[in-house]
């Protein structure tokens, strides 16, 4: 039924709620979980990509470091023993990151969390989940957290 399952999560607590029904699907079809955390483009890298103003790295701070070690760290909480979890970190615009992977990795279904708002909240915040949801032609599992 399912051989690859895409889980983007954006390191909260939030996200992680859909961790459960991922795991219960991939032991279930025997399917691979891939946990995908986007590091959205830092506003800084737009604003002085073309200035010689040099953007030092810093390791404490570095945004792939820290986003490696949160999906190692979920990973290890949420998938003990399990040889068929992968963890990946990408850069970019969330959903066009979330669509461009699961394309370029043959994911049968991308599960993810939605805060389910409705109205001016969701005018103004927008939705990654909406967006995957409009924009795939992957089935897409939603979690709303109680």
């Amino acid at each position: 039924m399912f051989s690859k399952i895409l889980v983007p999560l954006d390191g909260s607590t939030f996200s992680e709620t859909v961790l459960p029904h991922a795991n219960a699907l991939a032991q279930a079809t025997g399917a691979q979980v891939i946990l995908l955390r986007v590091i959205p483009t830092p506003i800084h890298n737009l604003v002085f990509a073309n200035s010689s103003m040099p953007l030092e790295p810093n390791p404490e701070y570095d945004a792939r470091t820290i986003a490696e070690g949160y999906l190692q760290r979920t990973r290890a909480e949420y998938f003990t023993g399990a040889d068929n979890v992968q963890a990946e970190v990408s850069g970019g615009a969330t959903a066009d990151v979330i669509l461009e992977f699961a394309a370029g990795q043959d994911v049968d279904l991308i599960a993810m969390t939605t805060h389910g708002r409705s109205g001016i909240s969701r005018v103004m915040l927008g939705s990654v989940a909406e967006e995957i949801m409009q924009r795939s032609h992957l089935p897409v599992l939603l979690v709303r957290p109680a």
